[in-house]
């Protein structure tokens, strides 16, 4: 019985992506941490039972802001999402990494 090479997903995104520190795995890394940050608040949202249009209004949005909010952070300012994040009462550290 042959016996499959385990890979570390480090070395899996360092062959595929590229290591740390190229443009490409730090682009690739950036659009996690959004997709990820989108995700936790579509669920915080449903959490909370609020519909899209619902915190739209708490935080002075129209629901389609909401609705791109929570598909991409794309052409989202800071006040918005600061906004969306208070009124969904979330917790969020953010790290800023000075390069």
């Amino acid at each position: 019985m042959q016996t499959l090479k385990k890979y570390s997903l480090d070395e899996m995104l360092n062959k595929h992506i590229g290591t740390h520190g190229t443009t490409e795995r730090d682009t690739f890394e950036t659009e996690l941490q959004k997709d990820v940050l989108a995700s936790i608040i579509k669920q915080a949202r449903k959490k909370r039972n609020l519909t899209q249009s619902e915190l739209g209004e708490l935080v002075g949005v129209k629901k389609s802001q909401i609705s791109k909010l929570e598909n991409s952070l794309n052409n989202i300012t800071i006040d918005t999402l600061l906004k969306v994040i208070n009124a969904l009462n979330v917790n969020i550290n953010f790290t800023a990494q000075i390069v």
